[in-house]
């Protein structure tokens, strides 16, 4: 990996870091009125992955999608206008944080409903290969959406058609308040039941960026090549509440000593310490990286603030009824 590109690495991780740190300040002000359902501590994926791709090939994601947004060019200012509901906003402020969508920067969507963009990216890359484009699509999801059946259904027809598609699963152990072992068997690991259906599946740890790279950058070009889909499982977790700006430690589903544990593994630190050790960047850089990007977010914030909510009747637009 050269170090033009583990530095791209690191600056597209604090950026997400930086961007939902910002959220997680101003949430109790109010003004943003929809839920959101932060990424810290989960950069690395979003970062790693979204970087093996081109312009011109096609993500979608979830209801933890800030991420995948920025790594794959959406526009700042776009989401967070639609954050506090304003017209500027990428979804014209009606849909808030877990309704995203930049197709200038093939961001297809995200939606909140577990599972359901899975089969929107399964026909993205069925498109792509009757149309005889190079496109790759990419899917991010949670663990928990292994579950469902569409996830099943949707990774089948892939496999049968051997379509250019790469599943991202994010396994944060955690489905709201439910760990893994209500949910799935201890017997078996996620990738192993993707496996099940005859696709290449790998598991890897998702707090390395590197190793996210080098894992989506072999996914990706097996898709581009022809030679089908592939499912990639990634280690990681969430510093932050299912849902919320709060940490949610002394609820008990999960212990204080396990969140410090993970977070000894923080993607972003992980990758700027290698970074700084090999010479690669140094202090000065990486500080006027940090100050470059704090610029960008409070101009992207200001933006939004200054946006003019959407009139009464845009929520009302694309709205049909036989």
């Amino acid at each position: 990996m050269n170090p033009e590109l583990e530095k791209r690495l690191f600056y597209q991780m604090l950026r997400i870091r930086t961007v939902e740190e910002a959220i997680a300040t101003v949430y109790p002000e109010q003004e943003i009125r929809c839920p959101v359902h932060l990424c810290i501590g989960q950069e690395a994926v979003a970062a790693g992955a979204c970087a093996t791709l081109s312009s011109e090939d096609y993500v979608v994601g979830g209801h933890r999608s800030h991420g995948h947004f920025l790594a794959k060019g959406g526009s700042l200012r776009a989401m967070t206008a639609e954050l506090y509901g304003r017209e500027t906003g990428c979804c014209r402020g009606t849909g808030g944080s877990m309704y995203l969508v930049d197709l200038a920067a093939g961001f297809l969507g995200a939606t909140p409903i577990v599972a359901s963009t899975i089969p929107i990216g399964v026909g993205s890359a069925f498109a792509s290969m009757l149309r005889g484009e190079s496109r790759v699509s990419m899917i991010f999801f949670g663990e928990a959406a292994t579950e469902e059946g569409v996830f099943h259904e949707s990774v089948n027809f892939a496999v049968l058609h051997k379509l250019p598609v790469v599943f991202v699963c994010e396994n944060n152990l955690y489905s709201v308040y439910s760990p893994m072992s209500v949910r799935q068997s201890e017997d078996r690991e996620v990738f192993e039941v993707a496996a099940g259906h005859g696709l290449e599946s790998r598991q890897a740890d998702g707090n390395d960026v590197v190793t996210v790279y080098n894992e989506a950058e072999t996914a990706v070009a097996r898709a581009r090549s022809g030679e089908g889909p592939t499912f990639l499982e990634f280690k990681t977790y969430r510093w932050l509440e299912h849902c919320g700006p709060n940490y949610d430690n002394d609820l008990g589903y999960r212990s204080p000593a396990e969140f410090q544990e993970w977070k000894k593994r923080c993607p972003v630190e992980r990758h700027r310490r290698s970074l700084l050790e090999r010479g690669v960047i140094g202090e000065i850089e990486a500080t006027s990286l940090t100050e470059e990007i704090q610029r960008e977010v409070d101009e992207a914030f200001a933006f939004a603030k200054s946006s003019p909510f959407p009139e009464a009747r845009i929520p009302f637009e694309h709205i049909y009824a036989l």
